[in-house]
């Protein structure tokens, strides 16, 4: 421990709610360690730019009920070369900083490891509104937008029902499906489609022309984004072919705003306590992770490897390059994650009708 007398750490990627109650976490967590925080601003380009400040507890006082990160976020081309990544070392060193923790999505891991591999110890914290992080069930500010578009979704039924319409919904989520599937599922959407599971659109609109004939006055058809103009095409296939009255929404980036809820920011706090205990342990190039209800940590590049598999990002080249315990070991992790969407989304169909 007596190595690290000072860490950084740094919020990276889209903004997610509980990002600021990691940071809390993460300062509070070091300063009880005797180890002092630099807060760097801006992600990777402040590291770059010298943008760093010490942070004491009185800094980070009443930021965990705060959306958003207190220390911003910002793109790095700059970055992804060596001369940029040299510039953020040499920054890290005339600031005497031991390690560092990033919070963010997969982008941000691969900075973390940048740095690890050459000679910064680094640890990623997952987060993300989409909980797109293969290797953690869950990640921060993934609760708090499910809760924000169910809130949303509300009152958009009230006026459905008012007007005897169907709203098409789509949420965000990148190309992953779980606010989609579970949101979908908390408001009683007639249809859910997500990018990981063919959407039957035919069994869509005989549900809703069914639902209609049964005296249902209100219709919800939640759609996950990645795929261009699908859901806005679909809101005009739907009014055409059920004879229902159909308008298109799309929730955007108020997702990712609002204040925490509590289920993410104990997540953020657990991990970012996490995190620091990892580095003063002498641990690097790893990512904090849930796994049930345990905290836990796996290699950074074990967990990219693991989401590049899942997101079937792999060449077959790449995948039989792997150690076959390894492989084996990677390839149940994806098909449990994937059974256990397709479960979700299963049941999302189930309790529509």
């Amino acid at each position: 421990m007596e190595k690290f007398r000072r860490i950084g750490v740094l919020t990276s990627g889209g903004d997610a709610p509980g990002m600021n109650a990691a940071v809390r976490a993460i300062v509070r967590a070091a300063l009880d360690k005797g180890v002092e925080v630099m807060g760097i601003y801006n992600g990777y380009q402040g590291m770059i730019d010298d943008d760093m400040k010490l942070l004491s507890q009185r800094d980070v006082s009443n930021i965990i009920a705060r959306g958003g990160t207190v220390l911003y976020s910002a793109r790095c081309d700059e970055f992804r070369y060596e001369e940029g990544m040299q510039k953020a070392i040499a920054n890290c060193k005339k600031n005497m900083i031991d390690g560092v923790i990033v919070i963010g999505g997969d982008g941000t891991f691969r900075g973390g490891t940048d740095l690890s591999n050459r000679g910064l110890p680094t640890i990623g914290v997952p987060g993300s509104i989409d909980n797109d992080v293969t290797a953690s069930d869950s990640s921060i500010g993934f609760d708090t937008a499910m809760n924000t578009v169910v809130q949303m979704v509300d009152r958009l039924r009230d006026t459905c029902e008012s007007h005897a319409r169907c709203d098409v919904v789509e949420v965000m989520g990148r190309t992953a499906g779980h606010i989609a599937v579970r949101a979908g599922i908390a408001v009683g959407a007639s249809a859910v489609a997500i990018n990981e599971i063919p959407f039957d659109e035919e069994a869509c609109i005989q549900r809703l022309i069914a639902e209609k004939k049964n005296g249902k006055h209100s219709f919800i058809v939640m759609v996950a984004e990645g795929n261009g103009d699908f859901a806005e095409q679909l809101t005009k296939r739907i009014e055409a072919r059920t004879g229902i009255e159909t308008r298109f929404a799309r929730l955007a980036h108020v997702q990712r705003g609002g204040s925490p809820t509590l289920e993410d920011r104990f997540l953020a706090t657990r991990m970012g306590c996490k995190a620091v205990d990892l580095l003063l342990e002498g641990k690097s190039n790893m990512v904090v992770c849930q796994r049930g209800a345990d905290i836990v940590a796996y290699d950074i590049n074990y967990a990219q490897t693991a989401d590049r598999m899942y997101k079937k990002k792999l060449t077959e080249e790449q995948i039989a390059a792997l150690d076959p315990t390894v492989r084996k070991e990677l390839e149940d992790f994806c098909k449990m994650r994937a059974d256990s969407l397709e479960e979700l989304y299963n049941m999302a169909y189930r309790v529509a009708r």
